[in-house]
């Protein structure tokens, strides 16, 4: 069963915009996501590079402060706020809302062409704890990819909203987990991932017929292989956790997707530092916290890199964001990683650097830039962890929210989080039935770091060295995705509800609006009828913005809840 709404009729303007955009159309495949031209927005971070840039430069540092609100659209029942990232192709621009609901717009107008609301069971919803927020679609051969909570992925007509595919792939009745995390397109997959992490399952990875619908694969990112299996002491990998809930990339080179995967379970281990021989999942718990490489056509691993070997601290490797770069010859993968690192890679995964991007980290001394390994690990027993506070917060120094890279530039614009967070470790058993319960493993409280205070910060850094040319502070920090352009403009979406544009050069600020609550979620740039559009959405809510009215007070107290939009800005 599920509910659709179509318009019935558009204005003739929109229809008359929409016939010219769609006279030029070509279909959104491979090859064109791949090309990343000027005018769209065809993926999560825009293209399989992952730089989240946009090349228009009609927007520019002279011109920034002239930018207002061209449109907006109002989703309707944003519960938890909008998390999503926009999508544009020919003119129309696609996003999703809380409850999977996905619209489809007219990108100089904001005049509605269609909307698809799936029928969802709502008790089903209520007993979830990482929803009913959804973050994005994928776009490719005429139609609009989302998956839902209740474990079904939609194939819709891009045209019109009509259901072409509906596949179910996950009991979710049973698992308490679906989809929260926008799918990828690639090769005439679609590729998506369950949520995980803190819920006793074995996270898998999907690819259906962009078709068809029809399951090509799956791949469990928790004893996924014979390997694997070695590494979850007492058959604990039957409740391990894993998953890898953001859409990562492909890369056509090597027939590879390239994804990030999640926690295990229980979240918060009491092990100690005895970890790979006692505690609830002894051993290093393959392939969770991971970075791993898939042949698109089998799902067969190819090869992986575990940034967090037994992840005791939920700093996860699921940020989705794999920028692909080349420098004096050689190509790069960057992968910012929860705990606050980003990692360096090859094309295949072997670690060339790692360079920490937030200040305040204790989970671990440092990571070896080199190799990889952990060095100075921080593993705790039953009770409360002893101080200093532990660093960072759950929130992790890092972040699901997208950085941005500028070939402008050469520079990566990233979001670094200064927090840390009291820990009580607590022993608990996994809970199966009748259906799947959280296993977290402690009770936690966000604190400020040692002799310091909580702040967010944006920094512009080398992507391979991790030299950093400036820095822009905030006093809470920012949940937003960051989007730089070829106008030498960087945009960040503030958590109090302010869109900033810097200079990418220096980080001078050089315009600001207030949209009247919170950001968590995308923005993007696309062009139609040689105009250029910022798109962002807004909204607050959710696992981490919960925390902070309590934390924070101020704004956060007042700022509105359940409710969000999309606001589209031109020059005027």
């Amino acid at each position: 069963m599920r509910k659709q709404w179509l318009s019935s009729a558009l204005p003739v303007v929109v229809a008359a915009t929409l016939a010219a955009s769609a006279a030029s159309a070509q279909a959104v495949d491979t090859a064109r996501i791949e090309a990343a031209g000027q005018n769209d927005w065809l993926t999560y971070h825009g293209s399989y590079k992952s730089h989240h840039y946009s090349p228009i430069a009609q927007i520019n540092t002279n011109n920034v402060g002239n930018l207002g609100v061209a449109w907006m659209h109002i989703p309707g029942r944003s519960t938890r706020g909008l998390q999503s990232m926009p999508l544009v192709a020919d003119g129309v621009l696609y996003y999703s809302g809380s409850y999977s609901r996905v619209f489809a717009l007219n990108g100089a107008t904001g005049e509605v062409i269609w909307s698809f609301f799936p029928e969802l069971d709502e008790a089903l919803i209520s007993r979830q704890t990482h929803s009913p927020y959804n973050r994005g679609v994928a776009l490719g051969e005429g139609k609009v990819f989302v998956g839902t909570m209740d474990g079904r992925v939609f194939g819709l007509d891009s045209k019109t909203g009509k259901v072409l595919w509906e596949t179910k792939l996950i009991d979710s009745q049973k698992l308490t987990v679906g989809f929260t995390g926008a799918p990828l397109y690639a090769k005439g997959s679609v590729i998506i991932g369950a949520q995980g992490g803190e819920w006793p399952g074995r996270g898998p990875i999907f690819s259906l017929d962009a078709t068809t619908g029809k399951k090509k694969w799956e791949f469990l990112t928790v004893a996924g292989t014979e390997e694997a299996m070695k590494t979850w002491g007492n058959e604990s990998w039957r409740t391990g956790g894993g998953g890898g809930w953001m859409p990562g990339t492909y890369d056509s080179e090597t027939n590879t997707i390239l994804w990030g995967t999640a926690n295990p379970a229980p979240l918060y281990d009491w092990s100690g530092a005895d970890y790979k021989t006692q505690g609830a999942r002894p051993g290093d718990n393959l392939y969770t916290s991971s970075v791993i490489g898939l042949d698109i056509d089998t799902g067969k691993l190819k090869f992986y890199h575990q940034e967090l070997p037994h992840d005791a601290w939920d700093f996860d490797s699921s940020v989705g964001e794999f920028v692909m770069l080349e420098r004096d010859g050689q190509k790069y993968v960057v992968h910012p990683n929860k705990g606050g690192f980003v990692f360096v890679y090859d094309r295949n995964l072997k670690v060339k650097n790692v360079w920490r991007l937030v200040e305040n980290i204790n989970f671990v001394k440092d990571i070896d830039p080199k190799t990889g390994a952990l060095i100075g690990r921080r593993d705790f027993s039953v009770g409360k962890v002893t101080e200093p506070p532990l660093c960072p917060f759950i929130g992790g120094g890092i972040s699901w929210n997208a950085g941005s890279y500028s070939p402008k530039t050469g520079l990566y614009y990233k979001i670094g989080q200064e927090w840390c967070m009291t820990l009580d470790i607590q022993k608990t058993t996994p809970v199966t039935t009748p259906q799947v319960q959280l296993n977290i493993g402690a009770d936690f409280k966000m604190t400020p770091p040692p002799g310091g205070e909580i702040y967010g910060h944006l920094d512009a850094r080398d992507p391979i060295t991790g030299a950093k040319k400036w820095e822009v502070r905030y006093p809470e920090p920012p949940l937003g995705s960051v989007l730089s352009t070829a106008g030498n403009l960087v945009f960040v979406p503030d958590s109090r509800g302010v869109l900033h544009a810097y200079d990418a050069e220096t980080g001078a600020e050089l315009w600001k609006h207030n949209n009247g609550t919170g950001h968590q979620g995308g923005i993007v740039s696309y062009s139609v009828g040689g105009k250029q559009y910022i798109a962002v959405t807004a909204g607050f809510g959710g696992m981490l913005a919960d925390e902070y009215a309590p934390n924070f007070g101020g704004v956060y107290k007042s700022m509105p809840r359940d409710d969000g939009a999309l606001v589209v800005f031109s020059l005027k």
